[in-house]
Protein backbone atom coordinates (compact mmCIF):
# COMPACT_ATOMS: atom_id res chain seq x y z
CA UNK A 1 0.00 0.00 0.00
CA UNK A 2 3.10 2.70 0.59
CA UNK A 3 4.36 1.50 -2.45
CA UNK A 4 1.40 2.36 -4.12
CA UNK A 5 1.00 5.79 -2.62
CA UNK A 6 4.85 6.62 -2.87
CA UNK A 7 4.45 5.77 -6.77
CA UNK A 8 1.39 8.02 -6.69
CA UNK A 9 3.89 11.02 -5.02
CA UNK A 10 1.46 11.08 -1.92
CA UNK A 11 3.67 11.41 1.30
CA UNK A 12 2.49 9.49 4.57
CA UNK A 13 1.06 12.44 6.09
CA UNK A 14 -1.38 12.50 3.47
CA UNK A 15 -1.63 9.19 3.66
CA UNK A 16 -2.62 9.40 7.48
CA UNK A 17 -5.16 12.14 7.01
CA UNK A 18 -7.15 10.32 4.40
CA UNK A 19 -7.34 6.91 6.54
CA UNK A 20 -8.41 9.29 9.27
CA UNK A 21 -11.04 10.69 7.10
CA UNK A 22 -12.54 7.38 6.30
CA UNK A 23 -13.08 6.43 9.55
CA UNK A 24 -14.84 9.60 10.39
CA UNK A 25 -17.27 9.40 7.64
CA UNK A 26 -17.64 5.98 8.28
CA UNK A 27 -18.66 6.72 12.00
CA UNK A 28 -20.50 9.22 10.80
CA UNK A 29 -22.45 7.42 8.47
CA UNK A 30 -23.28 4.35 11.06
CA UNK A 31 -24.70 7.31 13.74
CA UNK A 32 -27.21 8.37 11.16
CA UNK A 33 -30.63 5.80 11.20
CA UNK A 34 -33.65 6.12 9.49
CA UNK A 35 -36.91 4.26 11.23
CA UNK A 36 -39.25 2.59 8.68
CA UNK A 37 -43.13 2.86 9.01
CA UNK A 38 -44.73 1.01 11.90
CA UNK A 39 -41.29 0.95 13.69
CA UNK A 40 -39.65 1.59 16.33
CA UNK A 41 -35.74 2.02 17.63
CA UNK A 42 -34.96 1.23 21.46
CA UNK A 43 -31.47 3.56 21.83
CA UNK A 44 -29.49 2.84 24.93
CA UNK A 45 -26.28 5.22 26.17
CA UNK A 46 -23.72 3.60 27.86
CA UNK A 47 -25.81 0.54 28.19
CA UNK A 48 -28.66 1.64 29.62
CA UNK A 49 -32.35 3.10 28.45
CA UNK A 50 -31.97 6.41 26.55
CA UNK A 51 -34.76 7.55 24.36
CA UNK A 52 -37.12 5.63 21.43
CA UNK A 53 -36.94 6.70 18.15
CA UNK A 54 -40.02 6.25 15.99
CA UNK A 55 -40.67 7.21 12.48
CA UNK A 56 -37.92 9.22 10.72
CA UNK A 57 -34.00 10.85 10.53
CA UNK A 58 -32.25 10.40 14.17
CA UNK A 59 -28.94 10.36 15.07
CA UNK A 60 -26.49 9.24 17.88
CA UNK A 61 -23.65 9.80 19.15
CA UNK A 62 -21.03 7.15 18.07
CA UNK A 63 -19.69 4.55 20.63
CA UNK A 64 -22.28 5.49 23.47
CA UNK A 65 -24.90 5.37 21.79
CA UNK A 66 -26.31 2.07 20.06
CA UNK A 67 -29.84 0.94 18.79
CA UNK A 68 -30.85 -2.12 21.20
CA UNK A 69 -33.56 -3.33 19.88
CA UNK A 70 -35.67 -2.97 16.60
CA UNK A 71 -39.68 -3.36 17.28
CA UNK A 72 -42.27 -3.69 14.43
CA UNK A 73 -45.26 -2.16 15.74
CA UNK A 74 -47.67 -3.50 13.13
CA UNK A 75 -50.11 -6.80 14.36
CA UNK A 76 -48.17 -9.75 14.50
CA UNK A 77 -49.72 -13.38 14.30
CA UNK A 78 -48.49 -16.23 16.32
CA UNK A 79 -49.63 -20.11 16.09
CA UNK A 80 -48.84 -21.80 18.88
CA UNK A 81 -48.71 -25.96 18.42
CA UNK A 82 -51.12 -28.25 20.13
CA UNK A 83 -51.85 -28.13 23.96
CA UNK A 84 -52.47 -30.96 25.64
CA UNK A 85 -55.88 -29.85 28.29
CA UNK A 86 -58.28 -31.61 29.92
CA UNK A 87 -62.01 -30.76 30.34
CA UNK A 88 -64.31 -31.32 33.47
CA UNK A 89 -65.74 -34.50 32.90
CA UNK A 90 -61.70 -36.05 32.45
CA UNK A 91 -61.61 -36.20 28.27
CA UNK A 92 -57.78 -35.14 27.30
CA UNK A 93 -57.73 -33.48 24.16
CA UNK A 94 -55.42 -31.20 22.14
CA UNK A 95 -56.06 -27.52 20.94
CA UNK A 96 -53.96 -25.40 19.06
CA UNK A 97 -54.62 -21.30 19.43
CA UNK A 98 -53.52 -18.69 17.26
CA UNK A 99 -53.00 -15.35 18.98
CA UNK A 100 -53.00 -12.20 17.19
CA UNK A 101 -50.93 -9.41 19.26
CA UNK A 102 -49.56 -5.93 18.74
CA UNK A 103 -46.74 -4.12 20.61
CA UNK A 104 -47.91 -0.91 22.43
CA UNK A 105 -44.74 -0.06 24.03
CA UNK A 106 -41.29 -0.47 22.70
CA UNK A 107 -39.26 0.01 25.96
CA UNK A 108 -41.80 -2.51 28.09
CA UNK A 109 -41.14 -5.00 25.61
CA UNK A 110 -37.24 -4.51 25.05
CA UNK A 111 -37.16 -4.99 29.14
CA UNK A 112 -40.22 -6.78 30.24
CA UNK A 113 -39.74 -10.11 29.38
CA UNK A 114 -36.57 -12.17 28.06
CA UNK A 115 -38.44 -13.79 25.41
CA UNK A 116 -41.81 -12.68 24.99
CA UNK A 117 -43.09 -15.18 22.48
CA UNK A 118 -42.43 -17.54 24.60
CA UNK A 119 -43.61 -15.95 27.39
CA UNK A 120 -47.45 -15.53 25.55
CA UNK A 121 -47.12 -19.49 24.51
CA UNK A 122 -46.40 -20.71 28.20
CA UNK A 123 -48.84 -18.14 29.29
CA UNK A 124 -51.55 -18.71 26.70
CA UNK A 125 -51.44 -23.05 27.66
CA UNK A 126 -51.94 -22.38 31.03
CA UNK A 127 -54.68 -20.03 30.39
CA UNK A 128 -56.58 -22.81 28.13
CA UNK A 129 -56.52 -25.19 30.71
CA UNK A 130 -57.97 -23.44 33.43
CA UNK A 131 -61.22 -22.18 31.06
CA UNK A 132 -61.07 -25.95 29.45
CA UNK A 133 -61.03 -27.10 32.78
CA UNK A 134 -64.02 -25.84 33.96
CA UNK A 135 -66.09 -26.90 30.70
CA UNK A 136 -67.36 -30.54 29.57
CA UNK A 137 -66.71 -31.81 26.13
CA UNK A 138 -69.80 -30.45 24.68
CA UNK A 139 -69.37 -26.88 25.88
CA UNK A 140 -66.26 -26.67 25.00
CA UNK A 141 -66.92 -28.01 21.07
CA UNK A 142 -69.69 -25.70 21.09
CA UNK A 143 -68.28 -22.96 23.41
CA UNK A 144 -65.43 -21.72 20.65
CA UNK A 145 -66.73 -17.92 20.82
CA UNK A 146 -66.69 -17.83 24.84
CA UNK A 147 -63.45 -19.47 25.66
CA UNK A 148 -61.65 -17.20 22.66
CA UNK A 149 -63.24 -14.38 24.76
CA UNK A 150 -62.03 -15.22 28.49
CA UNK A 151 -58.60 -16.39 26.95
CA UNK A 152 -58.05 -12.93 24.73
CA UNK A 153 -59.22 -10.85 28.14
CA UNK A 154 -56.62 -12.72 30.58
CA UNK A 155 -54.00 -12.71 28.38
CA UNK A 156 -54.61 -8.96 27.67
CA UNK A 157 -53.99 -8.69 31.46
CA UNK A 158 -51.21 -10.59 31.75
CA UNK A 159 -49.52 -8.77 28.52
CA UNK A 160 -49.80 -5.47 29.52
CA UNK A 161 -46.90 -5.55 31.27
CA UNK A 162 -44.53 -6.13 28.78
CA UNK A 163 -45.73 -3.57 26.31
CA UNK A 164 -47.96 -6.07 24.51
CA UNK A 165 -51.39 -6.00 23.72
CA UNK A 166 -53.55 -9.61 22.46
CA UNK A 167 -56.37 -8.20 20.23
CA UNK A 168 -57.65 -11.52 19.59
CA UNK A 169 -57.48 -15.40 20.30
CA UNK A 170 -59.13 -17.77 17.70
CA UNK A 171 -58.96 -21.66 18.73
CA UNK A 172 -57.80 -23.05 16.01
CA UNK A 173 -58.52 -26.59 16.09
CA UNK A 174 -59.86 -29.05 18.62
CA UNK A 175 -58.59 -32.61 18.54
CA UNK A 176 -60.40 -34.90 20.57
CA UNK A 177 -59.67 -38.65 21.59
CA UNK A 178 -59.85 -40.83 18.65
CA UNK A 179 -63.25 -42.82 20.19
CA UNK A 180 -64.35 -39.76 21.08
CA UNK A 181 -64.36 -38.69 17.33
CA UNK A 182 -65.50 -42.26 16.18
CA UNK A 183 -68.64 -41.16 17.95
CA UNK A 184 -69.28 -38.07 17.01
CA UNK A 185 -69.00 -39.36 13.53
CA UNK A 186 -71.55 -41.94 14.05
CA UNK A 187 -73.85 -39.06 15.81
CA UNK A 188 -73.21 -36.79 13.10
CA UNK A 189 -74.20 -39.73 10.73
CA UNK A 190 -77.36 -40.80 12.49
CA UNK A 191 -78.25 -36.99 12.53
CA UNK A 192 -78.01 -36.45 8.73
CA UNK A 193 -79.98 -39.90 8.24
CA UNK A 194 -82.69 -38.32 10.63
CA UNK A 195 -83.17 -34.95 8.98
CA UNK A 196 -82.87 -36.67 5.88
CA UNK A 197 -85.84 -38.96 6.76
CA UNK A 198 -87.96 -35.83 8.03
CA UNK A 199 -86.90 -33.92 4.60
CA UNK A 200 -88.21 -37.06 2.44
CA UNK A 201 -91.23 -37.38 5.21
CA UNK A 202 -92.46 -33.77 4.85
CA UNK A 203 -91.80 -34.03 0.56
CA UNK A 204 -94.35 -36.83 0.77
CA UNK A 205 -96.60 -34.83 3.11
CA UNK A 206 -96.54 -32.01 0.76
CA UNK A 207 -97.32 -33.91 -2.38
CA UNK A 208 -99.89 -35.64 -0.77
CA UNK A 209 -101.32 -32.71 0.47
CA UNK A 210 -101.19 -31.49 -3.17
CA UNK A 211 -102.55 -34.41 -5.01
CA UNK A 212 -106.44 -34.02 -2.73
CA UNK A 213 -106.17 -30.56 -3.04
CA UNK A 214 -106.46 -31.09 -7.16
CA UNK A 215 -108.78 -33.54 -6.83
CA UNK A 216 -111.08 -31.20 -4.01
CA UNK A 217 -110.53 -28.56 -6.91
CA UNK A 218 -111.33 -31.06 -9.75
CA UNK A 219 -114.61 -32.21 -7.65
CA UNK A 220 -115.65 -28.45 -7.36
CA UNK A 221 -115.02 -27.61 -10.61
CA UNK A 222 -117.11 -30.27 -12.08
CA UNK A 223 -120.03 -29.92 -9.64
CA UNK A 224 -120.09 -26.45 -10.60
CA UNK A 225 -119.75 -27.27 -14.22
CA UNK A 226 -122.97 -29.85 -13.32
CA UNK A 227 -124.60 -27.15 -11.79
CA UNK A 228 -124.40 -24.51 -14.27
CA UNK A 229 -125.37 -27.46 -17.31
CA UNK A 230 -128.81 -28.07 -15.05
CA UNK A 231 -129.73 -24.46 -14.86
CA UNK A 232 -128.85 -24.17 -18.78
CA UNK A 233 -131.36 -27.41 -19.41
CA UNK A 234 -133.77 -25.75 -16.96
CA UNK A 235 -133.61 -22.52 -18.55
CA UNK A 236 -134.12 -24.52 -21.94
CA UNK A 237 -136.84 -26.33 -20.60
CA UNK A 238 -138.39 -23.66 -19.57
CA UNK A 239 -137.96 -21.76 -22.47
CA UNK A 240 -139.39 -24.60 -24.26
CA UNK A 241 -142.74 -24.58 -23.00
CA UNK A 242 -143.14 -20.72 -22.92
CA UNK A 243 -142.93 -21.19 -27.20
CA UNK A 244 -145.04 -24.08 -27.06
CA UNK A 245 -148.10 -22.40 -24.48
CA UNK A 246 -147.94 -19.40 -26.59
CA UNK A 247 -148.04 -21.21 -30.24
CA UNK A 248 -150.89 -23.28 -28.83
CA UNK A 249 -152.69 -19.67 -27.92
CA UNK A 250 -151.99 -18.02 -31.11
CA UNK A 251 -153.46 -20.92 -32.76
CA UNK A 252 -156.64 -20.96 -30.88
CA UNK A 253 -157.27 -17.33 -31.41
CA UNK A 254 -156.62 -17.73 -35.08
CA UNK A 255 -159.50 -20.50 -35.17
CA UNK A 256 -161.67 -18.33 -33.27
CA UNK A 257 -161.05 -15.52 -35.10
CA UNK A 258 -161.61 -17.72 -38.30
CA UNK A 259 -165.03 -18.92 -36.49
CA UNK A 260 -166.34 -15.66 -35.68
CA UNK A 261 -165.46 -14.30 -39.68
CA UNK A 262 -167.37 -17.28 -40.80
CA UNK A 263 -170.10 -16.42 -39.18
CA UNK A 264 -170.18 -13.20 -39.57
CA UNK A 265 -169.92 -13.66 -43.75
CA UNK A 266 -173.02 -15.95 -43.10
CA UNK A 267 -175.04 -13.61 -41.68
CA UNK A 268 -174.45 -10.78 -43.88
CA UNK A 269 -174.48 -13.11 -47.07
CA UNK A 270 -177.89 -13.38 -46.00
CA UNK A 271 -178.34 -17.52 -45.70
CA UNK A 272 -181.53 -19.79 -44.91
CA UNK A 273 -181.83 -21.59 -41.97
CA UNK A 274 -180.62 -24.93 -42.88
CA UNK A 275 -177.40 -23.00 -43.82
CA UNK A 276 -176.84 -21.48 -40.99
CA UNK A 277 -177.88 -24.74 -38.73
CA UNK A 278 -175.35 -26.31 -40.62
CA UNK A 279 -172.88 -24.15 -39.98
CA UNK A 280 -173.55 -23.52 -36.48
CA UNK A 281 -173.25 -27.61 -36.15
CA UNK A 282 -170.05 -27.23 -37.34
CA UNK A 283 -168.73 -24.07 -35.52
CA UNK A 284 -170.08 -26.57 -32.17
CA UNK A 285 -168.17 -29.13 -33.12
CA UNK A 286 -165.09 -27.06 -33.49
CA UNK A 287 -165.39 -25.66 -29.86
CA UNK A 288 -166.20 -28.64 -28.58
CA UNK A 289 -162.66 -29.78 -29.77
CA UNK A 290 -160.84 -26.41 -28.56
CA UNK A 291 -159.24 -25.37 -25.02
CA UNK A 292 -162.56 -23.70 -24.17
CA UNK A 293 -163.55 -23.92 -20.37
CA UNK A 294 -167.07 -22.97 -20.93
CA UNK A 295 -169.75 -23.85 -23.77
CA UNK A 296 -173.49 -22.99 -23.63
CA UNK A 297 -175.70 -24.98 -25.93
CA UNK A 298 -179.02 -23.52 -26.72
CA UNK A 299 -182.03 -25.30 -25.92
CA UNK A 300 -183.59 -25.50 -29.64
CA UNK A 301 -181.21 -26.30 -31.92
CA UNK A 302 -183.52 -25.21 -34.55
CA UNK A 303 -183.50 -21.63 -33.05
CA UNK A 304 -181.45 -19.53 -35.73
CA UNK A 305 -181.20 -16.77 -32.60
CA UNK A 306 -180.34 -19.03 -30.09
CA UNK A 307 -177.82 -21.30 -32.05
CA UNK A 308 -176.35 -17.30 -32.96
CA UNK A 309 -176.15 -16.33 -29.48
CA UNK A 310 -174.33 -19.64 -28.08
CA UNK A 311 -171.90 -19.14 -30.71
CA UNK A 312 -171.29 -15.06 -29.91
CA UNK A 313 -171.09 -16.33 -26.12
CA UNK A 314 -168.37 -19.19 -26.97
CA UNK A 315 -165.97 -16.45 -29.17
CA UNK A 316 -166.31 -13.95 -26.54
CA UNK A 317 -164.70 -17.14 -24.09
CA UNK A 318 -161.74 -17.86 -26.36
CA UNK A 319 -160.82 -14.47 -26.93
CA UNK A 320 -160.63 -14.24 -22.86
Amino acid sequence: MKEFFDGLGISPGLIAIIIIAIIVLIIFASCIRIVPQAQAFVIERLGGYKCTWNVGLHTKLPIIDRVAKEVILKEQVVDFAPQPVITKDNVTMRIDTVVFYQITDPKMYAYGVENPIMAIENLTATTLRNIIGDLELDETLTSREIINAKMRQSLDVATDPWGIKVNRVELKNIIPPAAIQDAMEKQMKAERERREAILIAEGEKKSTILVAEGKKESAILDAEAEKQAAILRAEAQKEKMIREAEGQAEAILKVQQATADGIRAIKEAGADSAVIQLKSLEAFERAADGKATKIIIPSEIQSLAGTLTALAETVTKKEV
